[in-house]
């Protein structure tokens, strides 16, 4: 058995997980769109949440439809989030569109748990 063969991917991945925290109308207040490089105050008590994470060692991600390549200025986009990230939450997050194996938790105004391997709503 070769020892790539007995690596096990729970091991491989342990510190990589993540948290993906919604930025329109979940991190920040959000009415109407009002252009890339407007973003909402903070919204108090989620702010607080990834701080108190943060400091006990949770790493986070900014998930948003702003940064997706389709969308126009998406980089200018991502800097603007970076920047607001700076201001409220102290340290710059990283942002993204996509999730991947890693994320644990999504935080999100829109979304909708369901129960693992069962198809129905919790």
């Amino acid at each position: 058995m070769k020892l790539s063969e007995l690596r096990s991917p729970i091991l491989e991945n342990k510190g990589k997980g993540w948290i993906g925290v919604d930025l329109d109308a979940t991190l920040a207040i959000f009415t109407t769109w009002k252009g890339i490089e407007h973003i909402g105050e903070p919204i108090p008590a989620m702010i607080e949440k990834v701080k108190r994470g943060l400091k006990d060692g949770k790493k986070f991600k900014i998930m948003t439809a702003r940064v997706s390549p389709k969308q126009k200025d998406h980089k200018k986009a991502e800097k603007y989030i970076k920047d607001w990230c700076k201001e409220h939450i102290g340290q710059i997050l990283p942002v993204t569109h996509e999730k991947d194996q890693y994320m644990k938790e999504l935080w999100d105004d829109r979304v909708r748990q369901v129960k693992k391997n069962k198809g129905t709503f919790v």
